[in-house]
């Protein structure tokens, strides 16, 4: 299990599945079967579940052995094609397990068993005895302030991962309590982030995580999903500020996914790749970052006297690099752009006035992008999801609205024609997840339902279109009758009667991406206040008290869920 943009599961598929000897085994003694987690994020969440169960840890590329019944046995993550790092090597590993399936079948049959009943007990929900209370939003506040980081943003330490959702629940909460302190930590998290090296200085858009706690150094991949949910962030913090740098960086979000991630038809592509070939003679060796880090001398070329001065001081650019933390030598003499130095300082250190320094920066900046455009581009994932579009299309129709900007209201309204479109089957009133070469398929999922119903929900509120309104309600309604335990309360991942999963699971952790449960309790609320009906007012509650134990007793895994609590 593995996805397309990920850079260890390209690692694996180079070192084990492209290799004769190990493939000769694969084919001799197992059915292997590649899943792309993006597409079947059922059968990821499962099969994750088991592996962290079992090995503590998690990740991808996901390598899990299966019985013929679909019952895992044994998994884990990346796996070397020798015994390395103190770990055995992918084919000791296939041959062992070969071995124990030929000669001890039944005990590995009976322990497959066990593990799975021990997963399905793991996971089933149970409510908090004293249910819920508005001391709980308070203790969750109180658990990310000690988590935070006060002189650089963000929670915990590196490697740092953006999570918005955080910010969703902490902005929800200072508009209630108005504790400045909730609002403070994320506008100190989205302006360190903005100067950071994980934000694309020239082409906007934000990569995956930073490696360093500094958000200097990224991993390099570019998600739709954090592009729509940061983009959201930076338009709240704007909205509450009326400060232009968090619209700025709104804009440069948007413009970046129309300009590389928009597909001719409206929709949205999923992601870009973190690795790019260095040299064009020879495609099969990459290098991560390489479409986006500098040399001092190519910026010179480019750019020009004095511009390039300019330049170099406010992106901290060095003559020899400047990533000195490179444990795999994988930037010697380039230069990660970063906010270094703010216009004054540079317009100081010059002896320029700020407006001389801001024209010419620009034009190196338009300059370095046009020759940036025509290095090698990395791989561009180009399925799109419905779930993921959904995310994008909330950010496109509040930014038309925020902004003040029709291109943005109305790239919103064309990807969810293209969804309604092609991706939705008005007959059974059902969405598909995936769109890719003319071809829809893969039945939706929970995310899929709920994220794209939060999209119309946005929509309506920023344009009063009724048919918004009411394609919202349709897919509630088939969500209700596909996902929700009645019983319960709550929704499962997954339709009911898949004969491909082993189990269902009902998904509540805010991590990357809201969860589907997360973006069902607030819509579910929303539609009750929009609507007057009780029986979505009933489901919400339902859910969070299903949830309860988990709000609860580990909140910082369910920040969205916590904000739809401050609804």
């Amino acid at each position: 299990v593995g996805y397309s943009t990920c850079h260890w599961c390209h690692v694996m598929e180079r070192e084990s599945f492209e290799d004769e000897k190990i493939a000769e085994i694969l084919n001799r003694d197992f059915v292997s079967i590649k899943v792309d987690r993006e597409e079947r994020p059922d059968v990821d969440r499962v099969y994750m579940t088991y592996v962290q169960a079992t090995t503590g840890g998690g990740g991808w590329p996901m390598t899990v052995f299966l019985t013929p019944e679909l019952k895992p046995f044994f998994g884990g993550a990346y796996f070397p094609p020798e015994n390395r790092y103190g770990r055995a090597g992918f084919p000791l590993i296939l041959e062992r397990i070969a071995e124990v399936w030929r000669n001890d079948r039944p005990r590995v049959l009976e322990s497959s068993g066990e593990v799975l009943r021990q997963l399905e007990q793991q996971t089933r929900l149970r409510p908090a005895p004293a249910g819920l209370n508005p001391g709980a939003l308070d203790s969750a506040f109180s658990g990310f302030r000690r988590s935070f980081d006060s002189r650089l943003g963000g929670f915990g330490g590196a490697p740092k991962f953006p999570r918005p959702v955080v910010h969703n629940f902490l902005l929800r909460y200072w508009a209630r309590t108005r504790n400045r302190e909730a609002l403070d930590m994320v506008l100190l998290t989205l302006r360190e982030m903005a100067k950071g090296g994980m934000n694309d200085q020239l082409g906007g858009g934000f990569h995956r995580y930073s490696v360093d706690e500094r958000w200097f150094v990224p991993h390099f991949e570019k998600m739709l999903y954090d592009q729509a949910q940061l983009a959201i962030s930076y338009l709240e913090a704007f909205q509450i500020t009326g400060e232009a740098l968090y619209a700025g960086e709104a804009r440069r979000i948007f413009d970046y996914v129309l300009r590389d991630l928009r597909d001719p038809g409206g929709a949205f592509y999923s992601a870009e790749d973190a690795d790019s070939i260095l040299d064009p003679e020879y495609p099969k060796e990459k290098a991560e970052g390489a479409f986006y880090v500098w040399s001092r001398d190519e910026i010179e070329a480019i750019a020009g006297s004095p511009a390039a001065d300019w330049f170099c001081f406010r992106y901290g650019v060095g003559e020899d690099g400047n990533v000195e933390n490179d444990p795999h030598g994988e930037f010697p003499g380039k230069n990660i752009l970063y906010q270094a130095h703010s216009l004054e300082e540079t317009a100081g250190r010059f002896s320029k006035s700020p407006g001389e320094v801001q024209a010419g920066i620009l034009q190196a900046c338009r300059m370095l992008l046009e020759a940036r455009a025509r290095r090698p581009r990395p791989h561009r994932d180009d399925k799109i999801l419905t779930a993921w579009n959904g995310l994008m299309i909330s950010a496109f129709a509040k930014g038309g609205a925020i902004l003040g900007e029709p291109r943005y209201a109305e790239a919103a309204r064309r990807a969810a024609g293209f969804i309604l479109g092609r991706m939705y089957d008005s007959s059974s009133g059902t969405l598909l997840r995936r769109y890719r070469e003319d071809e829809a398929a893969i039945p939706g999922f929970l995310d899929d339902y709920a994220f794209f119903t939060q999209a119309l929900l946005d929509l309506y509120e920023s344009g009063f279109d009724f048919r918004d309104l009411e394609a919202a309600l349709r897919l509630t309604g088939k969500q209700r009758e596909l996902f929700e335990d009645p019983e319960q309360g709550g929704f499962y991942s997954t339709a009911v009667g898949d004969p491909s999963l082993v189990m269902r699971i009902k998904e509540d952790y805010d991590g990357a991406e809201p969860s589907g449960n997360s973006v069902a309790a607030l819509n579910l609320l929303r539609l009750a206040e929009l609507t007057g009906r009780n029986d979505f007012r009933d489901s919400a509650q339902k859910l969070l008290h299903a949830f309860s134990q988990r709000i609860v007793g580990l909140a910082a895994a369910v920040p969205q869920m916590l904000a739809a609590l401050e609804f």
